[in-house]
């Protein structure tokens, strides 16, 4: 379904996709997944029942949504342009190798800045501005092709834009982007990451270059993922997290569905949820797992209105906008099933009160849908942080692993800083905040200016935005849901097919370390590398043990923390001058 939000306007038409022999139309504005999504459809990659997977997490995470683009191996729909593409195909599970081609070993180009800042949402480019403003050599990659990330996702350039009609989230992010585009840093957009092998030497590339870089020091700003919450049925097409339906509305003017529900732990919810509204779409309910209306949590309410007024004038603006528009809101339940046909996609949703512990309990209410957003919160991304030896801890009020660092960012490697979400998801906000910090305290440390002084405006601004985030914590407080709403046949691991029971079955045998489960059952061993079934082992593993979750729990990190073609590991490397 396509929108149109206030001041963007039609894009022009597309050449439009041969899918399995289905016309598809396109807009210029699209990506393959937008257009099939807005042409109906929800059906991408094949799995191992023959089944198929849709767009889950929208940010190239996942992998769900890989497709065969005019005959190509595999290419991601939520990031491949469908101007680029003439037909698509679902991607087979085990897909020929000779689809993907011959690959060169590319040279690598080495480069060598003064920062290397990794990430592009609010805490990248608040950190790169700041550096490069100070006059020091400021490298950015990040692996979209467009600057904002998750939070200032902007529309598609192919739109027509109408800058003051724009909401205020855009507009800010245009600002910040256009800053960050005039500041000097030197820009690597569709480029990964993929190795961090020491503070002075990590390894990157895009669909064309690999790099080696080797700054002298190193902003990790790369964001979060959304929490996987295994429920029956959450792999049907249609079921996506809520940041990717956030993505397909702001970035493509395409709703997820026509009859959507949105369920999960968070103000990004709600957020969603008002804008499907106000775009036409039919909200069908907004399921959230904390007691948000609970009359005990009014003072974290005032706090937030005290420290940042507009923010708590937007949420408020956002509940009274949907209960005007009479969307049923439910509070302390969860999503505990999806039914639908595992070709088509879901049909039906089914929520219920959750108690303490994140168990169902109670009458489930059964919703017709086409669409289903679930957002249970964020797991920082910290495989570079941890790659370095960074020191982390587990959080278990967020059930995450957090990176330790002081107020600017900085790690226990003193070169390395880790900023914004990456390190610990605390808004969007706090961590543009925290990059601008972050970007005194580097320059300070390379002698281009001075450090940051207790009760400076930057600290006061960050510790502003800290404090009303920590009161929506408190405010939106809920259990962390891994395992609870699991049965034996639904799948945990997404990218493998491996199910619950299969899992249990496995920690059942007396083998409890997540590795060793890893090898015995495959879980984890996908494209998405343990991002969403990791914590759910995790969990499983210390509810068997009895022993707590702790910072070496888990997946071990290791290169290539992302998925690159094999040549780029196992070629000797061979390097261009340096740029």
């Amino acid at each position: 379904m396509r929108i149109q939000s206030p001041g963007i306007g039609p894009s022009e038409e597309g050449s439009g996709l041969d899918v399995e022999g289905t016309a598809v139309p396109t807009q210029a504005s699209d990506t393959v997944a937008s257009a099939l999504l807005a042409g109906g459809v929800r059906g991408l990659r094949r799995d191992e029942r023959d089944g198929r997977r849709g767009v889950w997490c929208g940010m190239g995470v996942c992998h769900e949504c890989t497709v065969s683009v005019d005959g190509d191996g595999g290419s991601l729909a939520c990031t491949t342009s469908a101007s680029k593409a003439s037909t698509v195909s679902s991607q087979p599970v085990r897909p020929d190798v000779a689809a993907f081609g011959d690959v060169d070993a590319t040279p690598e180009t080495e480069l060598t800045p003064d920062v290397l800042v990794v990430g592009g949402g609010p805490a990248g480019l608040a950190a790169a501005d700041g550096l490069a403003r100070r006059g020091l050599d400021v490298v950015l990659v990040d692996d979209r092709s467009a600057l904002g990330g998750q939070y200032y996702k902007q529309p598609a350039k192919a739109f027509r834009v109408d800058e003051a009609a724009l909401d205020a989230q855009y507009r800010s992010g245009r600002a910040l982007i256009a800053r960050v585009e005039s500041s000097g840093a030197r820009l690597l957009l569709g480029t990964t990451v993929w190795g961090a092998f020491a503070p002075d030497h990590l390894a990157a590339r895009s669909a064309d270059d690999r790099f080696i870089l080797r700054p002298r020091r190193v902003v990790l700003a790369a964001g979060a993922y959304e929490r996987g919450v295994p429920v029956p049925g959450w792999t049907l097409p249609g079921v996506m997290t809520t940041g990717a339906g956030q993505s397909l509305l702001r970035s493509y003017q395409v709703a997820p569905g026509t009859r959507v529900l949105v369920a999960g732990n968070g103000p990004l919810n709600i957020q969603l949820a008002y804008e499907l509204s106000r775009a036409g779409v039919d909200v069908v309910g907004l399921v959230e797992a904390g007691r948000i209306t609970h009359p005990q949590r009014g003072r974290h309410v005032a706090t937030m209105a005290t420290a940042s007024p507009a923010l708590a004038r937007d949420g408020a603006r956002y509940l009274a906008a949907l209960r005007r528009r009479r969307v049923p809101i439910r509070t302390g339940a969860a999503v505990v099933r999806l039914e639908g046909d595992p070709v088509d996609g879901v049909r039906r949703a089914a929520y219920a009160s959750i108690d303490a512990s994140g168990r169902a309990t109670g009458a489930e209410t059964v919703v017709e849908v086409d669409a289903v957003c679930l957002g249970y919160g964020f797991v920082p991304s910290s495989d570079l942080a941890r790659s370095l030896g960074c020191e982390h801890r587990f959080e278990e009020s967020r059930g995450a692993l957090t990176t330790v660092t002081d107020e600017t960012g900085r790690t226990s490697q003193p070169h390395v800083w880790a900023i914004g979400d990456n390190a610990r998801v605390q808004g969007a906000k706090y961590a543009e905040a925290q990059g601008a910090l972050a970007a005194e305290a580097v320059a300070a440390d390379l002698g281009a200016g001075p450090a940051p002084q207790p009760g400076s405006r930057s600290v006061r601004h960050a510790r502003r935005h800290l404090r009303f985030q920590e009161a929506m914590v408190r405010l939106f407080a809920a259990p962390v849901l891994t395992e609870q709403l699991a049965t034996d046949d639904t799948v945990v691991c997404r990218c493998e097919g491996i199910t619950y029971g299969e899992i249990a079955a496995g920690l059942g045998d007396g083998t409890v370390a997540a590795g060793s489960v890893k090898r015995m059952t495959r879980v984890g061993m996908g494209k998405c590398q343990g991002r969403y079934c990791g914590p759910v082992l995790t969990a499983m593993s210390a509810r068997v043990t009895g022993t707590p979750v702790a910072d070496r729990s888990g997946f071990a990190p290791q290169a290539p923390v992302k998925p690159v073609p094999i040549i780029d590991v196992a070629a000797p490397p061979e390097t261009a001058p340096t740029a």
